[in-house]
């Protein structure tokens, strides 16, 4: 007997009793609708939850039997419509994850502590379930070689969602995927993480008894989403942008508001079962043009871009890493969503569900605004709340440690910068004033005046650059000092440093030192709390 076998036979012999009160009685209740939201805790699916939670009362159509007994005309219009309360459960991996997210969470949903790894957990999760939103898939890896992993993880996930779905009578299942017309490109050619996308579709329309819908975007823009966070910081960190050749290829972009309504009305419609809907905003733009247009609606600036077309995926994901809070490994099938066209090309979801969508603009202005009223929020959170968590402190101890160390690296940079330039203030060795080290000190200043432009901006290119520098440097000042030992200068054939420059060799590579010091605890420090 399979893994699979042997949960359903213990959820119908054990785990049934648990469920019999509560979730067998909402199964016979047809004036319930009970709904599963997975991945309950991220960027779509925390949305998602409390857009349904907003009212408990949706239009529905989905049971004839209810339908019969309850009908009654909407208005003007003939058809029969019927109200059933709606019942929402969140199956997430981190209940904790989930509470922080969503204030009162508990007063207004089920929460479902779940792994789609594990078989028998799911069963036990979707038991009683009548539409299931699947919104889980791997973004993050490297590597192909990592990518495999998670793509074979993916198709487990899957198989197993379907076969709990078709054990549990699932009507519904609700997938959001990417938006890639595979029939235009090869799909070996396809990225890893792309394949796995329409792979998963694919196998919870086939390995489950549900009625599939699979909705397919391409960039999806909203405040917390990959999407938007690498645009925005390229565009705020980066002063003059170079770009690999992808992009320039076609995109749609979609609001996350409008991707979360057409999941809700996608649920309330009988007419996307079983149906796969590409979904889109109204503009078509390149890569570029979003992040000029971003730069003229944020900054009002021009924005210089040059175009490499040697940068791979793999290199433009590390230069994301170093530039934005988006790491490398998220970085990359981000990147490889957009080396292909995604524009949508059946535009029937238009005509089933009618919507107003937002612009380009519209939707970055939203993605604004709400991080400027999260920010706002946390920060009256925090004059409010009198006691504060201990992790709360050990996280409020870090960022304060963050902020001082970023402090103590501008001002090592300006110092070594300073203490260099008495190479030609106090220096009596013609050797310094020679086009190689002249040349060497010229790359040395700029090196300085880069890095910090980028630890001003709180990237983490800044803080690898100061880390380099002060290496060097460090490295500089020693070797300058062993004729201290040697008793002649490594650098001079003809004339040993002076006393002041003696002192500036002892100076020089303790504050080199605290820059490779502050540097390093800067680099890390903004990985730990993605700033």
């Amino acid at each position: 007997m399979t893994e699979q076998d042997n949960a359903t036979v213990n959820l119908r012999e054990g785990k049934q009793e648990k469920f019999k009160t509560t979730i067998i009685d909402a199964k016979n209740d047809d004036s319930t609708l009970r709904v599963l939201v997975t991945g309950a805790s991220g960027f779509i699916g925390s949305r998602l939850v409390s857009r349904l939670t907003s009212s408990s009362i949706i239009s529905s159509i989905s049971n004839p039997h209810f339908l019969s007994a309850h009908q009654h005309n909407d208005g003007g219009n003939n058809k029969p419509t019927a109200k059933r309360r709606r019942q929402i459960i969140c199956m997430t991996r981190d209940p904790k994850l989930l509470e922080d997210k969503i204030d009162n969470i508990k007063e207004k949903v089920e929460i479902v502590e779940a792994d789609v790894m594990i078989y028998q957990q799911l069963v036990e999760a979707l038991y009683g379930i009548d539409v299931a939103f699947y919104l889980i898939h791997s973004m993050e890896g490297s590597s192909s070689k990592e990518w495999k992993k998670f793509a074979q993880k993916d198709r487990k996930a899957a198989e197993n969602f379907a076969r709990a779905a078709t054990e549990c009578g699932v009507k519904r299942i609700i997938y959001l995927g990417g938006l890639v017309h595979d029939q235009d490109t090869r799909y070996q050619d396809l990225s890893e993480h792309m394949r796995s996308r329409i792979e998963v579709g694919k196998i919870l329309k086939i390995s489950s008894s549900s009625k599939v819908t699979i909705l397919r975007a391409a960039v999806i823009l909203g405040h917390g989403g990959g999407s938007f966070q690498m645009l925005k910081y390229l565009v705020e960190r980066l002063p003059i942008m170079v770009c690999p050749k992808w992009v320039l290829t076609k995109s749609q972009p979609i609001a996350v508001d409008d991707v979360v309504t057409y999941l809700v009305k996608a649920m309330e419609s009988k007419d996307t079962e079983n149906k796969t809907l590409d979904i889109g905003g109204p503009d078509i733009l390149t890569y570029v043009n979003m992040m000029k247009r971003y730069a003229k609606i944020i900054n009002n600036r021009p924005l210089k871009i040059l175009i490499i077309p040697f940068l791979t995926p793999r290199l433009s994901s590390y230069w994301v890493d170093l530039v934005t809070p988006v790491k490398a490994s998220l970085a990359r099938p981000l990147i490889d969503s957009l080396k292909y066209e995604a524009i949508v090309k059946d535009d029937s979801i238009k005509k089933i569900i009618p919507i107003k969508l937002k612009t380009f603009e519209e939707a970055i202005l939203a993605a604004k605004q709400e991080e400027e009223e999260e920010e706002e929020e946390e920060e009256e959170r925090i004059a409010e709340q009198p006691k504060i968590t201990k992790t709360e402190q050990i996280e409020r101890k870090e960022r304060t440690s963050h902020w001082l160390n970023n402090k103590i690296l501008i001002a090592s940079l300006f110092l070594m910068a300073a203490v260099g330039s008495t190479y030609y203030i106090f220096n009596t060795r013609p050797e310094i004033f020679g086009f190689q080290l002249l040349a060497l000190a010229t790359l040395w200043y700029l090196a300085i005046v880069i890095a910090l432009y980028f630890v001003s901006k709180g990237a983490r290119l800044g803080a690898m650059i100061s880390g380099v520098v002060g290496w060097v440097s460090l490295a500089f000042w020693i070797i300058d000092s062993l004729y201290t030992f040697m008793g002649q200068s490594v650098i001079s054939t003809t004339t040993n440093p002076n006393y002041l420059m003696t002192l500036r060799n002892i100076v020089g590579p303790i504050i080199a030192a605290m820059v490779v010091a502050a540097s390093h605890n800067v680099f890390h420090k903004i990985r730990i709390h993605s700033l």
